[in-house]
């Protein structure tokens, strides 16, 4: 990826532009993060760089932004610019392009506000943004209610990036964001804020952020039913230092929310805009909360399901030490006990099928549904594997 980029602004220089890697790639740089995302600034048009370029994509050029494509791999390369005016509180009505000093004062944060010499391999740095690198320090380029007018998403950008680096937001932008913090919601789609929630539940003090996002007013505007104090707040989060890192965000959202029901989780999905991959997995984790000391042939339906072992580590955070150890111990046995019938849902194999009611004149509909599952239930529960019995058991249900 470094040599592709590197190539782009060489071809760039080459031409007599000025080309530089610039923000969030050389922050992580400074800070010996791997990145592969690299984003490249340019004196050169986006006509120039169409130009240049054999393959390129047009993302954002009424912003100077153009896509360059080298085999498989892109590149945002974005002319200087400098916003001239905001009326939506997230992207320019009209901008103008100028120089590295002017395309970095309109950046978010210092630490985001540097470019990269690739040919140099040095830093320009024009808002200190190196200093507040190395102070571990948050801080906005310029007026920090200026910037987060002009993306009102920054409020939360700002907190997400202190908890994933551990770092400190500047007291200024602190009083800042809490004094815009109830105009999120106005301004940012619940889509884009909640990408930013994903990201930070990656992050092993997730825990952290969601306190920091009480803290700077930002949870309660996005969860304007959350009425709680910050004591009853950590404690609702405890858990999540115990839940596995690749559990589903929604999972540890919704440790805020303990006594939802499962159409008030719904509701609250519909609300975050998610996906429906997502609202099943949050039934099926409803499900096996309420069916996990259920019957053999519930508790098999529910192993069957990918996220089986996930949703059972998930339950076990609310557990003591010793009760985990049990709850796994049982679970385990139990799956060992059900393997042949997991395996056989998992494969839509039961031993009753429909072809074998037909043959004692049930016909397909209604009743056919409701016996094949009984049949099943009686087969999982009373650990049957004989046809003819559990057609016998089940003739009752006729």
């Amino acid at each position: 990826m470094h040599k592709r980029a590197r190539h782009i602004v060489n071809i760039l220089r080459e031409n007599g532009y000025i080309a530089y890697y610039a923000g969030g790639w050389v922050r992580d740089y400074l800070l010996g993060v791997d990145s592969d995302d690299i984003d490249i600034a340019t004196n050169a048009s986006p006509d120039v760089i169409e130009k240049l370029f054999k393959h390129t994509i047009p993302i954002g050029k009424a912003f100077g932004i153009v896509l360059v494509v080298l085999g498989e791999h892109s590149y945002e390369v974005a002319t200087f610019r400098k916003d001239l005016s905001y009326k939506d509180g997230r992207r320019p009505d009209k901008i103008e392009f100028t120089t590295p000093l002017e395309d970095a004062k309109r950046r978010d944060f210092t630490i985001n506000g540097m470019f990269f010499d690739p040919i140099k391999e040095e830093i320009i740095d024009f808002v200190g943004g190196e200093k507040d690198l190395n102070k571990k320090i948050i801080r906005a380029i310029g007026d920090p209610h200026e910037r987060i007018k002009e993306d009102r998403l920054r409020m939360v950008r700002a907190i997400r990036l202190s908890i994933k680096f551990d770092f400190t937001i500047d007291d200024a932008l602190k009083k800042a964001i809490i004094f815009h913090a109830e105009e999120l919601l106005k301004y940012v789609a619940i889509e884009r804020i909640y990408q930013e929630i994903y990201k930070m539940s990656k992050y092993k003090n997730f825990k952290k952020g969601l306190i920091s996002f009480y803290d700077y007013k930002i949870l309660q505007t996005i969860f304007p039913l959350l009425k709680i104090e910050r004591s009853l707040l950590e404690e609702r989060l405890r858990c999540l230092e115990y839940i596995p890192n690749n559990a589903p965000a929604i999972a540890k959202i919704l440790e805020l929310f303990p006594d939802y029901s499962l159409e008030e989780k719904i509701s609250l999905c519909r609300y975050l805009k998610l996906s429906n991959k997502e609202i099943n997995f949050v039934t099926y984790y409803d499900r096996f909360k309420e069916f996990h000391n259920g019957s053999d042939y519930e508790l098999a339906y529910l192993y069957s399901n990918k996220y089986s072992d996930l949703v059972l580590k998930i339950i076990a955070s609310h557990l003591s030490l010793e009760e985990k150890k049990n709850f796994f111990k049982k679970h385990e046995n139990k799956k060992k006990e059900l393997a042949k019938y997991i395996e056989r849902i998992k494969k839509r194999d039961p031993i009753i099928k429909a072809l074998h009611l037909k043959k004692e004149g049930i016909e397909p509909g209604p009743l056919m549904g409701y016996l094949l599952k009984e049949a099943e239930k009686i087969s999982i529960n009373e650990k049957i594997e004989d046809e003819k019995t559990i057609l016998s058991k089940l003739k009752s249900c006729f």
